[in-house]
C-alpha cells in the first residue's frame, strides 16, 4: 500500500458512525461508556496500524480494558513497542482521529502520515487482547476491523490482564530475548525467577498462603494459571472470581475499592494472622492489608511496597558493593503518604521523585534513576533497571566474597521477576512474597517500619471536570483560585494537614485527597474540601455530607 485508500477509509469509518462526543485522549487512554466508543476502537486500530509502520514494523499493543472502572464502562489504551505507554506526541493524533467527523478520518489520517514521513510500505503489526467486560469482545473485534482497512496484521490474544500484554509486545519487539512472547512464557519467566529467588532464600521453607481478591475480573483466572508454576510454594487462596457475573466486576471489590474505602471487599471476613490482597479489574494494581489484634483494618499500599522495595534493593547494592552512576530512587505522586516520603529519604536515604499522577509520568521520572521504582499510591508500580544496572547485576566484577556473590544473584532473580514494561500486580506480587519470605515478616512486621498518617480519598461529581487546572506536580490548583483559597483556610486550621485536589483522568469527577494527623481531623476536612468542590464547581447529586469532629 503506498498510499491511503481514503475512499475505504471514509466508507469504513461511516459504519462506525462518531457519537456526538468529545473525546480525550488521557493517562489510562481512551475510557468512557462502552457503548460510546465503537468508532474510537476502530479509529485506533487504523492509528496503531501506522504507529506500527512508524516505528519499521514493530508490533504495536492494543489493550481493550477499563481497569477498575464499573462493568458499564471500557476504554483501549496503545502499548508502545518496549512495553511501554503510547509516546506522549502521539496522544494528541489519537485525540484528534477519535473528534474527526466520520467524513474526516480520512484526511486526519493522511496528515498524521505526512507529518511523521510515514513509509505506508512497511507492514503494520497489532496486537490485541481484552478484560473480561462482556463489551470487550465486540470492541475487539471492532479494531481489528480497523487494523483491516490499512492492510495491517493483528494477532489477538483473547482474554488477558493489561499487564501480560504489555510483556508480549516487549518479547515480540525484542526477539524473544526479554521472554517468550506467549502467555504460557510469561508464566514461565516470571515463576522461574520467584523459584530461583525463593531457594537462594531459604530451600526448605513451608509454603506461605495468601488471601488474593481477584476483583471479579481477568486476573482472578491467570492468578491460578501462574499458582500452578510455582510448585506449591505459595498457596493462593481466591476470593472474588466471578468472571461469568457481568455485574460483578470490581463491584465492591478489588484495589481501588479496598484503597479508596479502607476496608475489606465484599465476600472476604479477615481473620487475625492472614495476608490479604486485592487486584483491580485488569490486574495492573495491588495492594496488601490485614487485621489486627484489636481487629483493625490496616492497609498496606503503593507507598508501602515501594519502602519495602527500596530497602531490600538497598541492601543488596550496599553488600555487593555496586555503585551506579545515577543510583537507586523512588518516584511518587502527591498522593503518597508523607510519611513513606520521610521514611525513604530520612531512614533509607533514597533519594525520591515527584511525578505527576499517571504511570506514563512515573514511569518516565524513574528512567533518571539506574534502579527506579516507581508506585502509585493506589499499588500500580514496578521497577526499571538501566542498561548500567542490568549489566552491573548480570556480570559482577571477580573477586566477590561469597555474601557478596548472594546479593548479587538475589538481585538478578528479583531483576528478572520485575515485570518491567508496567505496573504489574502478579509479578509485583511475588517480588513482595519474596522480600517477606527472606526476612520472615508478617504484614504487621512490615506495616511497623513506619506509621501513614491517617489519610482519605474522596470525590466530589461536576459537570466539567476540564475547569479544574493544577500545577507540574498536582499539588495545587491554578484555577479555579477561590477553591485553592478555600482549601488553604480550611488545612491551616489543623497542624500535619495536607490536602489537595484534582480533576480524574477518565470521568467528570474531581478527586479529593487529606491527611492529618488523626483520622476523625483527616474525615472532617475531606468532608469540608469536598463541599467545597461541590458549591465552586457546579456538584452533581449529593452535597457531600461533613462528619461531627470528635475530640
Amino acid at each position: 500500500m503506498s498510499s491511503l485508500n481514503e475512499e475505504l477509509i471514509n466508507q469504513s469509518s461511516a459504519l462506525h458512525p462518531r457519537p456526538d462526543f468529545l473525546f480525550t485522549y488521557g493517562t489510562a487512554g481512551f475510557r468512557e461508556k462502552a457503548d460510546l466508543l465503537d468508532s474510537v476502537v476502530f479509529r485506533v486500530g487504523m492509528l496503531a496500524v501506522l504507529r506500527s509502520k512508524h516505528k519499521n514494523g514493530q508490533a504495536i499493543g492494543v489493550m481493550v480494558t477499563a481497569s477498575h472502572n464499573p462493568v458499564q464502562d471500557n476504554g483501549i489504551k496503545l502499548v508502545d513497542p518496549f512495553g511501554e505507554m503510547l509516546e506522549q506526541s502521539w496522544e494528541g493524533f489519537a485525540t484528534e482521529l477519535a473528534r474527526a467527523q466520520d467524513n474526516e478520518v480520512a484526511v486526519v489520517l493522511s496528515n498524521i502520515v505526512e507529518v511523521n514521513k510515514i513509509n505506508l510500505l512497511v507492514v503494520g503489526k497489532v496486537v490485541v487482547a481484552r478484560d473480561t467486560r462482556p463489551s470487550s469482545l465486540p470492541l475487539v473485534n471492532s479494531v481489528k476491523e480497523g487494523v483491516k482497512v490499512l492492510d495491517g496484521q493483528c494477532d489477538d490474544f483473547g482474554l488477558l490482564t493489561t499487564p501480560q500484554l504489555h510483556y508480549i509486545v516487549c518479547c515480540i519487539n525484542t526477539n524473544g530475548s526479554y521472554g517468550e512472547p506467549t502467555e504460557e512464557g510469561y508464566y514461565k519467566k516470571f515463576s522461574t525467577a520467584f523459584l530461583n529467588l525463593r531457594k537462594m532464600i531459604c530451600k526448605e521453607a513451608e509454603p506461605t498462603t495468601v488471601m488474593v481478591d481477584g476483583a471479579n475480573g481477568v486476573g482472578a483466572p491467570k492468578i491460578l494459571e501462574m499458582m500452578k508454576h510455582l510448585d506449591g510454594t505459595l498457596q493462593i487462596q481466591l476470593y472474588n472470581d466471578k468472571t461469568d457475573d457481568v455485574f460483578a466486576l470490581n463491584k465492591d471489590c478489588g484495589a481501588d475499592y479496598v484503597k479508596t474505602h479502607q476496608n475489606a471487599p465484599k465476600g472476604m471476613n479477615l481473620i487475625v494472622g492472614n495476608r490479604y490482597l486485592s487486584f483491580d479489574g485488569d490486574a495492573d494494581r495491588i495492594v496488601y492489608y490485614y487485621v489486627n489484634a484489636d481487629k483493625k483494618f490496616c492497609l498496606l499500599d503503593g507507598d508501602k511496597i515501594a519502602t519495602l522495595i527500596a530497602a531490600f534493593i538497598k541492601d543488596k547494592l550496599n553488600i555487593a558493593g555496586i555503585e551506579l552512576t545515577n543510583g537507586l530512587g523512588v518516584v511518587q505522586t502527591a498522593y503518597a503518604n508523607g510519611s513513606s516520603t520521610d521514611y525513604l529519604t530520612k531512614k533509607l536515604n533514597v533519594p525520591v521523585g515527584i511525578a505527576k499522577t499517571g504511570v506514563k509520568h512515573l514511569h518516565h521520572k524513574a528512567q533518571e534513576f539506574d534502579i527506579g521504582i516507581y508506585f502509585e499510591a493506589n499499588g500500580h508500580g514496578t521497577v526499571i533497571f538501566s542498561a548500567e544496572a542490568s549489566e552491573k547485576i548480570r556480570n559482577p566484577s571477580n573477586g566477590l566474597s561469597d555474601k557478596q556473590k548472594e546479593a548479587v544473584n538475589k538481585l538478578n532473580a528479583f531483576m528478572e521477576l520485575t515485570n518491567q514494561t508496567v505496573g504489574d500486580a502478579i509479578s509485583d506480587m511475588l517480588l513482595v512474597e519474596s522480600i517477606l519470605h527472606e526476612k520472615q515478616w508478617s504484614c504487621i512486621e512490615w506495616d511497623n517500619e513506619y506509621q501513614d498518617l491517617p489519610n482519605k480519598l474522596g470525590k466530589v461529581l461536576v459537570k466539567d471536570r476540564c475547569i479544574l487546572n493544577v500545577n507540574h506536580d498536582e499539588t495545587r490548583l491554578i484555577e479555579p483560585k477561590e477553591l485553592q483559597q478555600k482549601i488553604d483556610e480550611i488545612v491551616k486550621c489543623w497542624p500535619n494537614c495536607r490536602s489537595f485536589v484534582r480533576p480524574s483522568g477518565t470521568e467528570d469527577v474531581v478527586r479529593v485527597y487529606v491527611e492529618a494527623r488523626t483520622m476523625n481531623i483527616t474525615e472532617r476536612v475531606c468532608g469540608l474540601v469536598c463541599q467545597a468542590v461541590y458549591d465552586i464547581c457546579e456538584g452533581v447529586g449529593e452535597r457531600a455530607v461533613l462528619p461531627p469532629l470528635l475530640h
